[in-house]
């Protein structure tokens, strides 16, 4: 599946998942059959891997997760998009969120007027986040906010590319997010 994880060239048609749709390997090309418990694996690893994050600390997202009121997938992926490295990202800042993730710990961001470099802050609506003076020349950072409109900014986050400033505006919905992640998976493996 293609997961978006190396940024504008996944766009482009030099995407290696669009060039070999298949494993690397002499057996790449044969079928693989899961079990319900390696589909649920392979969704769990997939949810890691889009969003950057370890065992350890997607066990405690869960974990949070699961304690909140509502349903707990939904509440695990809502946890998981509101990070500041994923709203760096969505809100257009960098091409990917490894770049996000970068640019979060090397300092170049405010939340609320407050310098922040821990790219898993969770944020709240009504956050503003908000690009460094110092940081408004970096080429990368000025490309990537000119090519935000081509990928597309979701509802839940305003942006405002002049000023190099965004805003949450509330809680993403699990309706309202489009990646193919199927969450029951995740909560069914956990909960074994």
């Amino acid at each position: 599946m293609k997961l978006f994880l190396k940024g504008e060239r996944c766009y482009t048609p030099s995407c290696a998942f669009d060039r070999r749709q298949y494993a690397p390997g002499q057996h790449g090309q044969s079928r693989a059959k899961y079990s319900a418990y390696g589909e649920q694996l392979r969704e769990k690893q997939k949810v890691k891997r889009i969003y950057g994050i370890l065992e350890r600390q997607f066990r405690n997202y869960f974990h949070k997760a699961s304690q909140r009121r509502g349903i707990t997938g939904e509440n695990l992926i809502m946890m998981l998009e509101s990070r500041l490295d994923n709203m760096v990202y969505r809100m257009g800042f960098a091409s990917s969120r490894t770049e996000a993730r970068q640019l979060v710990r090397h300092g170049h961001f405010l939340v609320n007027g407050k310098k922040v470099d821990i790219p898993s802050y969770l944020l709240r609506p009504g956050d503003v986040v908000r690009l460094r003076d110092k940081s408004r020349e970096i080429a990368k950072i000025k490309e990537s906010v000119a090519t935000a409109q081509q990928r597309g900014i979701p509802r839940w986050v305003e942006l405002d590319a002049a000023n190099f400033e965004g805003k949450v505006i509330a809680l993403p919905r699990r309706e309202e997010i489009t990646m193919p992640i199927r969450e029951q998976l995740i909560v069914e493996l956990y909960s074994k």
